[in-house]
């Protein structure tokens, strides 16, 4: 989304600018979280009936006090221009934009039953060795896998699952 890549990139360079990027990208965070996690809230960006006052107060609201103040200007500007229904695809670009800035890779693993502290030391270990720069590995639970895991960097991905496996041999078995 061109729209929210450019706002993005322009809180980016700001953040940078006043040396504030770390605690901007925290904001985002919390922005983003907010907005996944309250439909309503999104819902009311969205809407074309409420007016542009009544959506910077709430927003000035629900933010008080958890944001820095570029971050709060930021919101503000973006609901007096009419553009706050992009928010979340803002601060998802943001994110996104803040990671390669700081040349952190995010790697994905999705287990069964999920991992614990040893395999994920490990597997972060090994990931580190493939890359350069930082690595920041996410944790997914997906129950469907019945069992092992898939290993996504990038647009690299690593499907060493039970139910790959298990579809692999109805493939073979089709076959024959």
């Amino acid at each position: 989304m061109v729209v929210a890549t450019r706002y993005a990139k322009s809180l980016l360079q700001l953040a940078i600018e006043k040396g504030q990027l770390e605690k901007v990208y925290a904001d985002m965070q919390l922005v983003e979280s907010v907005c996944e996690g309250n439909r309503e809230f999104t819902n009311f960006l969205n809407s074309p009936i409420i007016k542009t006052d009544k959506k910077v107060a709430v927003i000035k609201e629900v933010f008080a006090g958890k944001v820095s103040d570029i971050t709060a200007g930021f919101l503000t500007i973006l609901a007096q221009k009419r553009r706050e229904l992009y928010m979340k695809h803002i601060a998802t670009e943001f994110v996104a934009q803040y990671k390669q800035y700081k040349n952190i890779l995010t790697a994905v693993i999705t287990s069964a039953v999920g991992i614990d502290k040893t395999v994920k030391a490990k597997v972060l270990e090994l990931v580190k060795q493939t890359t350069s720069g930082e690595v920041e590995l996410v944790e997914k639970v997906d129950k469907d896998l019945i069992g092992g895991f898939i290993l996504t960097i990038g647009d690299k991905q690593v499907d060493a699952s039970v139910s790959r496996k298990l579809n692999d041999l109805r493939k073979t078995f089709s076959v024959n």
